[in-house]
């Protein structure tokens, strides 16, 4: 796992992971447990990844699809070395100060939050949005249009 880039792409990688991990569970810890979930599963199929050439979408299809399969099973995977703990994310930081959007993003069905994190976190176009949720492009235009019309109304209605 280590070696040939991959400590580089997890290092550069790791914090748009969590960010999105915790758009999707919202909540700190699961977004974490998420985050490292998916870098083990790239890091286990780094020399394959490598050489498709897109390590960050492979990356992302992997934490929507964990986040979107409920029953992940948990188990421990022995490594020979702690890599060394991240600096915190100010970004993340700011948003888990957000009680709101996270209340707001809760009440959203778990496609269209995928969808909108992958849009706005991180910035997919549809065709891409759709390989990683494995629907179509025109089913994502309509989870992002159906998601944000109804962050607009319940924020409308809040405020």
């Amino acid at each position: 796992m280590r070696g040939n880039g991959f400590e580089a792409f997890l290092r550069q990688s790791a914090p748009a992971l969590l960010r999105l991990g915790n758009a999707l569970t919202l909540d700190r810890t699961a977004a974490e447990d998420l985050a490292q979930e998916t870098l083990i599963r790239v890091g286990l199929a780094w020399s394959r990844v490598r050489r498709d050439g897109n390590p960050v979408g492979y990356a992302q299809r992997t934490m929507v699809n964990l986040f979107l399969n409920e029953r992940r099973r948990r188990r421990p995977i022995p490594v020979a070395e702690v890599p060394d703990r991240p600096a915190e994310d100010a970004a993340l930081a700011s948003v888990d100060d957000i009680a709101a959007v996270r209340h707001l993003l809760a009440g959203l069905p778990p496609q269209q939050r995928a969808a909108i994190a992958l849009r706005y976190l991180a910035d997919q176009p549809d065709d891409q949005i759709a390989t990683a949720l494995g629907c179509s492009a025109g089913t994502v235009r309509s989870y992002l249009s159906r998601g944000l019309a109804t962050l607009r109304e319940r924020m409308t209605a809040e405020g």
